[in-house]
Parts: structure tokens; C-alpha cells; sequence
């Protein structure tokens, strides 16, 4: 991955966005996130488990904790109540991105160079709407891509605009798997010496309490929408 990238800089806008009413979720939920620190990475609404809103979020370095999923979750459900975007009941889920993330700003595709990528474009493209291939960075508002259907030697290199695209995700590969497992052991390193160099400094006659657990697989979090008007209640996990 590309690290020159400094995601913490400025708040970035998605150049990947959500339709319909997708789009409306979207549009209430990003502001109560990044209020919260988080940035909005997708919002998906399907018809599982009769209809379930999954709202995508991380933190800027990427990263997406069980106690951010119900942080997120406690301060977005009274406000989806409240704007009632969705017309019937629901269950909300909150995510992390996953290793095979997708890819909705500039900077996923500058970070994430060097990785195999699946692109749907909105219109065809040389008669094509879809494409996978090695991401090689970012050319101007265009994602640049080694064509994997290519035997061109030396390798077909492809422009494919951002804004255009409806979608780009992440190909699970060994290589992005390795990739994660070295940011996530490098990430609790740091941690670890975070700890070390606090303990060091603590007062005489105090105790630290337990450090919290991070569990490094994508994180989920699970709510009910309580019932609202006279549609029929959503039923509540066990039920």
C-alpha cells in the first residue's frame, strides 16, 4: 500500500455515492459520523432478513472497533427514527470495511496501489462496464489500472474516472490479506508500547485498568428499529 497518502488531513468527499434510498440514509448518516470521528464508507439497504440497512464506517486510519460500531450505532438510530428514510421496519447494521474493502475517495485508490481491484463503471467504457486489474495509483480524476485481460507486453495500462464509477472493491488476494495482518501487527506494537511508555509515567499507589480488547476482523453491530406509526414492529435479536 501506498503510505504517502495523509487521510487525517482534511475531510475528503466520496466520489463513490449511493442512489435512491441509499442516498437518503447517506445523506443523514455522514454528518452524525464524522461529528463522531468516523467517515461514512457506504450504505447498502437490501432485503435481508426482511429489509437491513448496513451503514459502512471506519475511523481516517482505516480502522473500525466493536466499541465504534455501538457508538455509531447508539447515535444514529434516534436520528433515522426521527427522519424516518426508510418505509417500512429494519434492521441496522453497522460495519467496518473489511479487508476487501471498497473504494469511495482518492485517497483508497493512492492507499490501496499495487492490489487487485474489480471496477463496475455506470456507462461503458470501450464497450465495457466492467474491469479487474492491478491498481496503479491515481492519474488526474482517473484510477489507473493494469488490465489483467491485457496480453500486451509491455502490460495495458487503463484510465478509468472516478466519478464515473458505480463501484471499486477490493480483490481478496494473499497479498492484501499479508498487507493487513502486518498493519494490524505493527498498529498493536505501537499500542503496546502506547502502554508501556503510560505506565511508566503513572503515579505511585494507581492501577491501570485492563487494556480493551481489539479484535482485528471486521466488526458488526446489530440493532432493531423500534416501531414506528402503524407499521408492524421490527423484532429484536432471539426473538
Amino acid at each position: 500500500m501506498n503510505e504517502t497518502t495523509d487521510v487525517h488531513a482534511i475531510p475528503e468527499p466520496r466520489l463513490i455515492a449511493e442512489s435512491g434510498t441509499a442516498a437518503r440514509v447517506a445523506a443523514l448518516a455522514e454528518p452524525i459520523l464524522a461529528a463522531l470521528g468516523y467517515r461514512l464508507v457506504r450504505v447498502r439497504v437490501s432485503g435481508a432478513d426482511g429489509c437491513t440497512v448496513q451503514v459502512m464506517a471506519e475511523k481516517p486510519d482505516g480502522t473500525m472497533l466493536i466499541e465504534d460500531c455501538e457508538a455509531a450505532s447508539r447515535a444514529l438510530s434516534p436520528v433515522f427514527d426521527t427522519a424516518d428514510p426508510i418505509d417500512r421496519a429494519y434492521r441496522l447494521e453497522i460495519s467496518s470495511p473489511g479487508i476487501d474493502r471498497p473504494l469511495v475517495r482518492r485517497s483508497d485508490f493512492e492507499r490501496y496501489a499495487g492490489h487487485v481491484v474489480k471496477v463496475e463503471m455506470e456507462r461503458p467504457l470501450d464497450g465495457r462496464k466492467r474491469f479487474r486489474g492491478v491498481l496503479a495509483g491515481v492519474e488526474g480524476d482517473a484510477a489507473r489500472i493494469r488490465n489483467e485481460d491485457a496480453k500486451a507486453e509491455p502490460p495495458e495500462f487503463l484510465l478509468l474516472p472516478i466519478d464515473d464509477m458505480a463501484e471499486a472493491k477490493l480483490v481478496l488476494t494473499d497479498a492484501l490479506v499479508t498487507e493487513a495482518l502486518r498493519r494490524a501487527k505493527a498498529q498493536e506494537k505501537a499500542e503496546e508500547n502506547a502502554g508501556q511508555r503510560q505506565s511508566e509515567i503513572q503515579p505511585a499507589g494507581t492501577e491501570r485498568g485492563p487494556r480493551p480488547r481489539r479484535d482485528r476482523r471486521p466488526q458488526y453491530n446489530h440493532s432493531r428499529r423500534p416501531p414506528h406509526k402503524n407499521r408492524p414492529a421490527a423484532q429484536t435479536e432471539g426473538e
